[in-house]
């Protein structure tokens, strides 16, 4: 198959460049390139965003996240071209439910930029095309580290015991929970579900949480409690656990049979 990668200097798009291209024809898209050809491509993936949930330049987001989405979105359905995106589990906000069609409670321009789009998709018709949105959970894995700040607790603690000798959790220890979902998991639903012949959002995710101090007492040494910081507190999420009920349905009926 012959596949573009939106975004794919990035984590989770430099490690799907690299597995795709071990038996496809793959080609990559950066910000700041010219708009891609799209014609003659089976798949366009687009993961390219701004994906700080810190980023308040409003427009910023939208030209990137929603504008540029949208005029991809519309390019593969001129040409005929399948599309994979990446959505987000920041979608649901700080609620309880994380199903598919549950109510929407974005909390930061980046949550809301990916609700838009999720919107968008949804509320068009496209009979010669396939799209499918991933809301990805919390994704680790190598590369995670050239995310800085946003980067997962697994590299930002070790990064931590390294440089101060000690771990930074928000307090109350054990109260933050997060569906973590390794990036080559990631990988392996994009994979699959190029045999899916349906269009739709699906969570991913692992369906199960781990505690951030579970994962700080994991990695070893002093844990000392910080509160969450002010500019996060309003959207920061204490639990999300994807519920996987959709994705695997979806799987067992297009890929078990």
């Amino acid at each position: 198959m012959k596949i573009l990668i939106t975004g794919y200097k990035g984590f989770i798009g430099s490690n799907l460049f690299k597995k795709l291209s071990e038996r496809h024809e793959v080609a990559g898209f950066d910000w700041g390139d010219d708009f891609p050809e799209i014609s003659g491509y089976d798949w366009v993936i687009h993961l390219g965003a701004i994906s700080a949930t810190t980023e308040k330049n409003i427009e910023r987001i939208m030209i990137h996240n929603y504008d540029f989405s949208v005029e991809l979105y519309q390019t593969c359905a001129l040409y005929g071209v399948n599309l994979q995106y990446a959505s987000s589990a920041q979608v649901y906000g700080l609620g309880t439910n994380f199903k598919e069609d549950a109510p929407p409670d974005p909390r930061s321009p980046y949550a809301w930029s990916k609700y838009l789009f999720d919107r968008y998709v949804e509320q068009d018709s496209i009979d010669n095309m396939i799209v499918q949105g991933f809301r990805y959970f919390n994704v680790y894995g190598p590369g995670d580290e050239n995310k800085g700040n946003q980067s997962s607790p697994f590299t930002k603690f070790r990064k931590q015991k390294e440089e101060l000798g000690y771990i930074e959790v928000f307090a109350p220890a054990g109260k933050y929970k997060r569906d973590f979902i390794h990036v080559n998991d990631v990988i392996d639903y994009h994979i699959k579900f190029f045999n899916v012949e349906e269009s739709g959002i699906w969570n991913i995710g692992t369906g199960e949480t781990r505690s951030f101090l579970d994962i700080a007492e994991e990695i070893g040494g002093e844990v000392r409690e910080i509160p969450v910081p002010d500019n996060i507190r309003p959207f920061y999420q204490e639990w999300t656990c994807a519920d996987m009920t959709k994705t695997q349905a979806t799987m067992k009926r297009w890929i078990s049979g």
